[in-house]
């Protein structure tokens, strides 16, 4: 339903025109996005072992998804930040100013369902991150079109190798796990908001381009989200 939107947009964002202003953006909001994740994963993995201890079937097995993936997510954020700096701009850029209200409702959303429904829910948002990830060949596209060097360039160059990968585990652990009507419900909804939520990020970032074509109007070239 969402996603010939979200597309749309990020086709926009990426275009060759001015990109070069625009990827230093996309790096400081990236940047406050990321830097939540491990912080996210921790508070679920909390709640999830006190389920654990009162018997919810679906406890352990996230509990120990959540304590593999945080340990593949630490540090993430600092490469943001070196590539920020890479790009021409400073650390200050992504840590000074006050964080998008696109993003708080992106990211905070979940801190609500993790502690006030089930911290399940994470999952939702965490396919979304990993299921749009930059693209192969979108590093090279960002390199031609504004000549910034590899180490620019680390994040959306990992991320379009790792998160494959991260999106197969989690597919497998949503297969095993005993969700239930409601649980799955709870999953899905969190991924409709985060693919919303990013999407209207992405028309953000794209601001200075021409507005994005119709839901679903022809192909788009890479996208370029981050875990």
């Amino acid at each position: 339903m969402l996603e010939p939107e979200f597309r749309g947009a990020t086709a926009h964002m990426w275009r060759s025109e001015g990109l070069l202003p625009r990827y230093r953006a996309y790096l400081c909001a990236m940047h406050a996005v990321i830097r939540a994740s491990v912080p996210l994963m921790e508070l679920a993995l909390d709640r999830a072992r006190a389920r654990a201890a009162s018997g919810d079937p679906l406890a352990g097995p996230l509990a120990a998804y959540l304590e593999e993936h945080i340990r593949e997510e630490e540090g993430h954020d600092a490469w943001l930040l070196e590539d920020l700096r890479a790009a021409g701009g400073a650390p200050e850029d992504a840590l000074g100013p006050l964080p998008s209200p696109l993003i708080a409702s992106l990211v905070g959303s979940q801190y609500y369902w993790i502690e006030h429904h089930h911290p399940v829910a994470l999952l939702g948002y965490i396919a979304v991150l990993e299921g749009y990830a930059p693209a192969p060949g979108l590093t090279g596209r960002i390199a031609r079109h504004t000549g910034l060097p590899a180490a620019a360039l680390r994040t959306v160059r990992e991320h379009a190798v790792l998160d494959t990968e991260h999106l197969d585990e989690l597919y497998a652990l949503l297969d095993r796990l005993p969700l239930g009507r409601d649980r799955e419900a709870a999953v899905a909804v969190s991924a409709l908001h985060s693919l919303d939520a990013l999407t209207r990020l992405f028309v953000r970032l794209g601001r200075s381009a021409p507005a994005p074509s119709p839901r679903g109007a022809g192909p788009v070239p890479p996208m370029g989200v981050t875990p």
